[in-house]
């Protein structure tokens, strides 16, 4: 795998700014290099949560080299293999370094299923999968994601075992792939048909960004698409072309005077065919539209993405709330050429129950932005509306005082005609076809639990799972010392399951002193992660011995049974003969010599005397 160190694009975007009551609760973190369970980490931002031990991680794909046209055609930007482009998973951190109090490597548990790509028009990430509430969880404030910066953020990403009651709003509203950056502007007539890939430079708007990090400053301007990122508006005032995701960006008005061919951007592609709860995308930002007099507007920014399990969801004295992931509208220009409009993002919902109040509904939508529109009695060339965005569900969508809504943005008007005249493309399909329903992503099996307790001088050990996903078995561990470990028992999984599970097991003999203990979950495919490890310590002075009735080798546990004689008597009153092997707190007698029958087992310290009834069964 090349693990070059990813690069910024050249080209110019536009940024966001959250409002005041918003507030990141991720933690994000470049990936420049992946071996096996190895990152190796770039750019690292703590400010809002940190990667720590134990803790898990949602590692996912930005952009990757899948661009299958570089000519300078109609064709330019479409789209080739696309490789691990939009892939992601749940994996937890096992250990971390750090150089000056920031990390720069972490060790998974478990190496991830998926193959991530390390290149030059490649971006991976890491984002915090933050574990709210203990188990349930209240909002007390609007949550939403970092802007993404071309490196790092654009996703929120937490997991409640129990309840979330959601008082405020999750956002990733604009948070996505970034629009166009204003054009400088210019004049050379109508330039329609051709430059469909160029220098940033007066004549030609930059395209919106998508899921491939372009690098050359030849493909950063003109009209054509680059994947999902909408083409920017061409001499002389074209407008720029929408941002495209679950469906494709409209593409922009033709620019002044009526250009014939088109002056406008060509809006971003669907990626619809590439879509699944396994792979998904932020909204593809909005082509510029192309200006000579300054009054161009930038290309909006597309919707980021939500990632939210939960065991139930529900609302309670709001007056509405709503969880989004939308792309940006663009406001009108003056008589220069529109931005086109970002697509809307992704959001992932792993939820077992919803329970919306008629008093607090719930609103749910990636919809893409419109296009912005021109403020000119004269025809130029107005934006392209941004394509839809996604919603997954686990299991139905919520019906009762819950709407979902997956919306193409409008194409922005080409003049300021009252109806318009002329209106640049909309985003294309259907409202509507990005709500996917009862399919599950890779969100983790989430173990609420796991407890090991001493009960009548066995342990016992129980866990708990609110959901499980290709969950194959799972292992109970015991250890001596903490760090060399044998299975002890195989407990079967349930596959799949969005209920909670009770499991739980004996571990019949537990040795004197400290017990340790872990519990492993391991996938169909045999991916697996592990839990904390607990302890129990047995100081029970009683004597044990096991296995009685027996067959071969009997152990007997005492504290300090190797100071003590040993004999063994038949029902007769005579002593027989057996070979044991005494150690401090355990003794192993070989019985293969002994006859079917019953035995006594004496054992004398200090003149005292202890019998235990021994079975021999052939």
């Amino acid at each position: 795998m090349n693990k070059a160190k990813l690069v910024l694009s050249v080209a110019a975007f536009t940024t966001t700014t959250l409002t005041a009551n918003s507030q990141n609760i991720n933690g994000y973190a470049e990936v420049v290099g992946i071996v096996d369970n190895m990152l190796t980490l770039g750019t690292v931002d703590e400010s809002a949560d940190s990667f720590e031990d134990g803790e898990w991680i949602v590692i996912m794909q930005m952009q990757d080299d899948v661009i299958g046209n570089v000519s300078n055609t109609v064709n330019f930007g479409d789209l080739g293999s696309i490789n691990s482009a939009g892939l992601y998973e749940v994996r937890q951190i096992q250990t971390h370094t750090e150089i000056a109090g920031v990390p720069n490597s972490i060790s998974l548990v478990s190496i991830p299923n998926n193959t991530y790509n390390i290149c030059n028009n490649c971006s991976v990430q890491i984002i915090t999968f933050r574990d709210l509430g203990a188990p349930d969880y209240t909002t007390t404030f609007d949550i939403t994601a970092k802007d993404w910066d071309g490196t790092t953020g654009g996703v929120v990403a937490f997991n409640v075992a129990g309840t979330l009651t959601l008082n405020n709003n999750i956002s990733a509203d604009y948070n996505g792939f970034r629009g166009a950056g204003p054009n400088a502007g210019g004049s050379a007539g109508c330039s329609g048909g051709g430059s469909y890939r160029v220098n940033t430079q007066a004549n030609f708007a930059d395209k919106g960004e998508g899921i491939f990090r372009r690098i050359l400053g030849n493909q950063a301007a003109g009209m054509g698409k680059i994947l999902n990122g909408g083409g920017g508006g061409n001499s002389h005032n074209g407008g720029g072309g929408g941002g495209g995701n679950y469906t494709s960006g409209g593409d922009a008005g033709p620019g002044w005077p009526n250009c014939n061919p088109s002056a406008g951007g060509l809006g971003g592609i669907s990626l619809q065919g590439q879509i699944s709860a396994n792979r998904i995308f932020m909204g593809g930002g909005g082509g510029a539209g192309e200006g000579n007099n300054n009054l161009s507007t930038d290309g909006g920014d597309g919707g980021g993405i939500v990632l939210i399990k939960a065991n139930e969801i529900i609302t309670d004295a709001c007056t509405g709330v709503t969880i989004s992931a939308n792309g940006e509208n663009i406001a009108f220009a003056g008589n220069d050429g529109g931005g086109g409009g970002g697509a809307g993002g992704s959001i992932v919902f792993e939820v077992n129950t919803w329970n919306i109040t008629g008093a607090c509904p719930l609103n749910i939508e990636a919809s893409g932005g419109d296009g912005g529109s021109v403020n000119s009695g004269a025809t130029h060339g107005g934006g392209g509306g941004g394509g839809q965005g996604v919603v997954f569900y686990s299991g139905m969508q919520p019906m009762a005082n819950a709407s979902t809504i997956t919306n193409n943005g409008s194409g922005g008007c080409d003049n300021n005609s009252n109806p318009c005249t002329s209106i640049a493309g909309s985003g294309g399909g259907l409202n509507g076809e990005g709500v996917q329903e009862n399919l599950s992503g890779p969100l983790p099996i989430e173990i609420i639990s796991f407890d090991a307790e001493l009960v009548n001088d066995q342990v016992l050990l129980s866990w708990v799972t609110a959901s499980e996903k290709d969950n194959d078995y799972f292992t109970i561990e015991h250890s001596l010392n903490g760090n060399q470990w044998n299975i002890i028992t195989t407990v079967k999984g349930a596959g799949n399951s969005t209920q909670t599970i009770n499991y739980s097991t004996i571990h019949s003999n537990p040795n004197l002193g400290l017990n340790y203990y872990r519990l492993r979950q391991t996938d169909f495919n045999g991916t697996y992660t592990l839990s904390d490890t607990r302890t129990v310590n047995f100081e029970d002075d009683q004597t044990i011995l096991y296995p009685n009735p027996a067959n071969d080798i009997v152990h007997v546990m005492k504290p300090n049974i190797g100071q003590y004689e040993i004999s063994i008597y038949n029902t007769l009153g005579q002593k027989v003969s057996a070979t044991i092997e005494a150690y401090q707190n355990l003794i192993q007698i070989n019985t293969s010599e002994l006859s079917t029958g019953v035995y006594v087992l004496v054992l004398i310290k200090d003149e005292q005397q202890e019998q235990i009834k021994l079975e021999i069964e052939r």
